[in-house]
């Protein structure tokens, strides 16, 4: 039986173990593999609520699935983290049979969707970053399944109209957004030419970059050098200069970009305008408002009449009111009073349909 050798990336796993997968339902055996995969990629490990967010399982499963894991994957080890939250890690000879699955035609679609949005909106450098790991992926397979898997992924495409997203966009310059993304990277300091305020022609500032908010508009999140300290936000289509400066900084710990986009309806701040804020969708556009996240923080009540009601704490009126246009009378502010006051008399009760 020595000449009836398997493939060696599997030997090491044990053909009884392996036999654990042939006899599980085939779902069963691709989310453990897909388990494998996350347990094997992420640095820190895998934990239970991350099995429970991408499978869409409850706590006693995802407990089920790990030790199905450690049953399986000898080379699994685990650890506890200081608030006794337990991750599961396999060692990088697990990537072996990761790769011997090969990539999935929908995932090199997804890829390449990613790439052509990208292009769209002139992100350069995650165009570049994001056909790096394309071919890198691609390199990895054998060549008839790399064949096979571009032509699927093609025809996926084709399906889906290359996922173009239509409407305005505001047009950033390319070699700005890669000396940006250069600073945030460092972090270095940063010298924009900026086009705001009374200076028409633009005035050098240097600042020391925190992220970009992506929305109608960008903008860059940032602290100017020597000022007040305070974050500001600087439009990258008013940015008609950037210098990457040699200097580094030290990035305030306690900094989150997702906390602090939190605090905006779309990517425009006003911290004079944050406070809680209460549309009512009516019985007929409840169900269509349901389907949306107006904002990561949101409550959400089922009222008795049939209307939603949804509550968040943000700033960003003009935003706002944009949007709610879009829904006609088939939403009522409740609060904030600016923000009642801004759309009392705009809501048309003529539009054909919802958003």
């Amino acid at each position: 039986m020595k000449s009836f050798r398997l493939c060696s990336d599997f030997i090491c796993y044990g053909w009884q173990k392996l036999s654990r997968i042939v006899n599980m339902s085939f779902t069963k055996a691709f989310d453990l593999l897909r388990l494998a995969e996350m347990a094997t990629a992420r640095y820190s490990g895998v934990g239970l609520a991350d099995i429970e967010e991408e499978f869409g399982v409850d706590r006693r499963t995802a407990q089920r699935m790990t030790k199905m894991l450690e049953e399986v994957f000898s080379n699994c080890t685990t650890r506890t983290d200081d608030e006794r939250r337990k991750y599961w890690k396999l060692d990088s000879n697990a990537a072996r049979l990761m790769l011997a699955q090969g990539i999935r035609d929908s995932e090199l679609a997804a890829i390449e969707i990613s790439i052509r949005r990208a292009e769209r909106d002139g992100a350069t450098n995650e165009v570049r970053a994001l056909r790096s790991l394309r071919d890198r992926l691609l390199a990895n397979m054998a060549r008839p399944h790399a064949r096979r898997a571009e032509s699927d992924a093609e025809a996926v495409l084709e399906a889906y109209g290359f996922a173009s997203r239509p409407g305005p966009r505001v047009r950033t310059e390319a070699m700005i957004l890669d000396t940006v993304a250069a600073a945030l990277k460092g972090p270095h300091l940063l010298t924009i030419v900026y086009a705001g305020g009374s200076k028409p022609g633009g005035a050098e500032r240097v600042v020391e970059p925190y992220g970009m908010l992506l929305g109608t508009r960008r903008y860059l999140v940032a602290k100017v050098t020597g000022g007040n300290g305070r974050l500001q936000h600087f439009r990258l289509d008013r940015i008609t200069g950037a210098r990457l400066e040699a200097s580094s900084f030290a990035r305030d710990p306690d900094f989150n970009l997702e906390a602090h986009a939190a605090r905006a309806f779309g990517s425009y701040h006003a911290e004079e305008e944050y406070a809680e804020t209460v549309w009512r969708f009516s019985p007929k556009a409840a169900p269509v408002a349901r389907e949306f996240i107006f904002h990561p923080l949101q409550q959400v009540t089922e009222d008795a009449d049939g209307s939603l009601t949804v509550r968040f704490a943000a700033s960003g009126h003009l935003e706002m009111a944009w949007h709610l246009y879009l829904w006609g009378d088939a939403v009522e502010v409740l609060a904030p009073d600016r923000l009642r006051r801004m759309v009392q008399g705009f809501q048309r009760s003529d539009f054909p349909a919802l958003p």
